[in-house]
């Protein structure tokens, strides 16, 4: 070999071949080197050559040619002589090594070609939900439930983080290549050294309960009972000529959120808001305190619209939703002694104004004065999402996100505890039948845990704020967990109109806790307009909707004739309190919840086609825009409205349907098992719920900015509503644009748009 390799040496010694020069080295080995020299760059240019490739000089071809065809046979017969001896050195070891007797050939050795393995076929759906079924056992949840029950775990607190390390060493085990995302965020906290305080004549309280982000003030008015503080039961004090004006409004929880709840008392000008429990709509103790937010929006209220890295970033600003009135929770007791008191008409009957706190009879109030005093303070937190995926083969870019709360004011059982056991159940579930038998996800499964939830969503929020530009174009469907069971017997969801055909059908597959029939079946249940809710402003997968355009669904098994779990955001959100509302039978509901979630989130990255129906929007798009062209045809006939033609938004919606059913024909017309062509049919779906997201609003000012379910002037509902006529043509126009601009999303490429407006 060595002489072999010095002729070779000897023969290129003095010869360029082309644009990769052989240099000799101290051993006697030639490297190959990548060198352009000025001479060859020259001799290229006069043969006209490619900057690749250059031919040798015709002087030397001849010799070249004999040196080449003599060093081709020496590196041929080379070879073949190792090859030779390689193989006869392996045969030998093979016989020596095994059980045969040696120099006897088996009858394997005499066929030495192995046939390749065959690639394990694709599981069938059905193979898929009986696989997820076996893995998620009651002996799993049991152990998950008890492991993730804490004490305390307060948002950026010591446990907060303690738990957040520990869903980190879960999604390590099972090879999910865990990551954390860290945000500084600002949450309010009352003031130890300052409590809140509320005074009524004699009477002063300091109630130990709060609500985050009130305006820290101290405000005085006369004191109005005002029921749940809806915009209707407001215009009910009014027509009584009870005046609002700088009055402290005293309302009972429930219907609405308490950020509601304080939005529309301060739009009356209600000088403060105390907000407390009333026995007919919780049952529990008189002196249980409540926990929450009034923030209108999501996120950290101080970095609207961009995420909380670092503070130091960016210029001090607040989100809109921020209250300019103080708000403040009281316990039952408390507001007993304030409406035994408080003077004034009495309520009707059938106002719906009455609750059940004894020796009280409601009076609307009006009379007699109290002072409201909020002391809350900003502290700054460092707060961690941890994150787990599961990688698809095919598409590994686009992926669905499952995700749940981990903080709780309290121990937060059902709010808490609950939903992270089913978020490690089913990573662990799905992790295995990737692993063991077989399962290939076409696209990725991303396990989210996220902190600060109890604060508006703040965790979650502030992650699409800070990946903003890459998650809508990969992240096509958010499942939250957080919620899932708050009690037995029945169920209800809330969901992108997208989504609401694969709810539909999970609920019909999946197993009811109850028996042997489905979940669909619940209470006889037949129609999923009856267990259709819609999502409001506090549900944890609201941000992702209308703030990032990926269709969401968020659902919960729940008791008859309820409405959700009371105990939410209170120290009572605990493992005794949700058995009662479970009948003892938990662990069994938390199963069938996360085999719910579990069939949804597998048959999006199970199937070749996205789940996501498209034509669900149309009678949905159908039914606003409709209400919008009575609004301006009446405004039009009356003159408040001129030269305003509506015909320009009918004409977007119908040019939404018609895109709708050329992509269902596309989706009719072509191979799904094309690969390419099921990614591009997949992206056109995947750009609708986007594309709704008006860009004419900022979201600093307008963070919800989806057109038919988002909140803000740019809304089709608020076309309806609005009194300003100057602002009606022009939200008309962006909105009617908005619109058409879906349509032409969903056509695909932008030459196939050939339809004017």
């Amino acid at each position: 070999m060595d002489r072999a390799r010095s002729v070779l040496n000897n023969m290129f010694k003095s010869e360029r071949y082309s644009r990769f020069t052989l240099q000799p080295a101290e051993d006697g080995e030639r490297h190959v080197e990548v060198k352009l020299s000025d001479d060859a760059t020259d001799t290229e240019e006069q043969a006209g050559g490619s900057p690749s490739f250059r031919p040798a000089p015709l002087r030397q071809s001849h010799r070249n040619l004999c040196y080449l065809a003599l060093g081709t046979l020496l590196i041929f017969v080379t070879g073949y002589l190792i090859g030779y001896f390689s193989r006869s050195e392996a045969q030998a070891d093979k016989v020596n090594c095994g059980t045969v007797a040696p120099f006897i050939k088996t009858p394997l050795e005499e066929t030495p070609a192995v046939a390749p393995a065959t690639p394990p076929a694709e599981l069938d759906w059905k193979e898929v939900t009986q696989l997820l079924s076996q893995k998620l056992t009651s002996q799993g949840f049991d152990k998950t439930l008890r492991d993730f029950d804490l004490p305390r775990r307060s948002a950026g607190s010591d446990g907060d983080k303690a738990l957040a390390n520990r869903v980190f060493e879960e999604f390590k085990k099972v090879e999910m290549d865990p990551w954390i995302d860290i945000h500084h965020v600002q949450l309010q906290t009352p003031d130890s050294k300052r409590p809140n305080r509320v005074t009524f004549g004699s009477d002063v309280f300091e109630p130990t309960g709060y609500l985050a982000y009130s305006a820290p003030a101290t405000a005085e008015g006369k004191l109005v009972y005002g029921n749940y503080g809806r915009q209707g039961d407001l215009d009910v004090l009014q027509k009584k000529n009870i005046e609002l004006e700088g009055s402290v409004l005293l309302l009972r929880a429930g219907k609405i959120s308490f950020a509601e709840q304080v939005d529309n008392a301060a739009k009356k000008g209600a000088s403060a808001v105390l907000i407390y429990p009333d026995p007919q709509d919780y049952k529990y103790l008189a002196d249980t305190v409540l926990y929450g937010h009034v923030h209108l929006g999501s996120g950290d209220p101080y970095t609207p619209g961009f995420p909380s890295f670092n503070h130091t970033q960016f210029a001090p600003t607040q989100s809109s939703g921020l209250p300019k009135i103080p708000a403040q929770t009281i316990t039952a007791n408390m507001a007993s002694t304030l409406l035994q008191n408080i003077g004034g008409p009495q309520s009707d009957a059938s106002s719906g104004f009455k609750g059940s706190l004894s020796s009280v009879s409601y009076s609307l109030g009006g009379s007699r004065n109290v002072t409201v005093e909020v002391n809350n303070v900003l502290v700054n937190k460092e707060i961690h999402n941890v994150f787990g995926v599961i990688k698809g083969v095919i598409d590994p870019d686009r992926f669905v996100v499952l995700g749940a709360q981990r903080d709780a004011w309290g121990k937060g059982y059902a709010r808490a505890t609950v939903g992270t056991s089913i978020l490690i159940e089913l990573a662990r579930a799905v992790r295995e039948m990737v692993e063991k038998d077989g399962f290939k996800p076409r696209r990725s499964l991303m396990f989210a845990s996220w902190s600060a939830g109890e604060y508006g969503n703040v965790g979650a929020t502030e992650w699409l704020e800070g990946y903003m530009s890459s998650i809508d174009k990969r992240a096509f469907t958010y499942i939250s967990l957080d919620g899932a069971v708050m009690g037995r017997g029945s169920f209800m969801a809330s969901a992108s109109p997208l989504l609401q055909r694969l709810l539909e059908n999970t609920m019909k597959e999946v197993k009811s806790p109850l028996g042997s029939d489905t979940v669909y079946s619940l209470e006889g249940k037949r129609n999923l307009a009856n267990i259709l809710k819609p999502m409001s402003m506090d549900d944890p997968a609201y941000p992702f909707l209308a703030f990032s355009g990926i269709p969401s669904v968020s659902f919960h098994f729940i008791s008859p004739d309820t409405e959700g779990y009371s105990y939410y955001g209170t120290n009572l959100d605990n493992m005794d309190h949700l058995d009662y509302q479970t009948n003892h039978h938990t662990t069994e509901m938390t199963v069938a919840a996360a085999q719910f979630a579990g069939q949804m989130a597998l048959r999006l990255v199970h199937d070749h086609l996205l789940s996501l129906d498209v034509g669900r929007y149309s009678g949905l798009l159908t039914m606003a825009v409709v209400k919008v062209f009575k609004r301006i045809n009446e405004l039009s006939k009356s003159g408040q409205l001129k030269e305003v033609n509506p015909n320009w938004l009918n004409s977007a919606r119908g040019s939404f349907i018609r895109a709708a059913n050329s992509l269902k024909n596309d989706i009719m017309g072509t191979d799904l098992d094309d690969e390419e062509a099921c990614r591009i049919l997949n992206d056109r779906i995947m750009r609708v719920e986007h594309c709704f997201l008006s860009p004419y609003v900022t979201p600093i000012e307008t963070p919800f900015r989806h057109l038919l379910l988002g909140r803000g002037s740019h809304t089709l509902a608020s076309l309806v509503e609005t009194t300003d006529m100057k602002g009606l043509r022009t939200e008309l126009a962006l909105t009617t644009w908005t619109l058409q601009g879906c349509a032409n999303a969903m056509v695909g490429n932008i030459w196939d748009i050939d339809e004017e407006i």
